[in-house]
């Protein structure tokens, strides 16, 4: 049976790949101090506008890329 790497929830299209840029050291993640960090690198290319994140909060992470109306998030199973 093949593995299923892409889902749907609601609008937006989510692919799990196998490699994604940190954007967090790990001494970013160890101390955040409580708070829900989540970075952002934002670069035009021919394609369209790219934003690559990273956050130890995937979930919160998706959900801001869902409401700025992204349809297409590509992560990772793990950092």
């Amino acid at each position: 049976m093949p593995i299923k790497n892409t889902l749907k929830y609601n609008h937006t299209t989510i692919t799990y790949v196998s490699q994604l840029p940190d954007l967090f050291s790990a001494t970013e993640v160890d101390h955040h101090h409580g708070k829900k960090r989540v970075k952002l690198q934002i670069e035009l290319t021919d394609h369209g506008i790219e934003i690559i994140g990273d956050s130890p909060y995937d979930q919160t992470l998706d959900n801001l890329l869902m409401q700025c109306g992204v349809k297409d998030i590509q992560k990772t199973l793990c950092g």
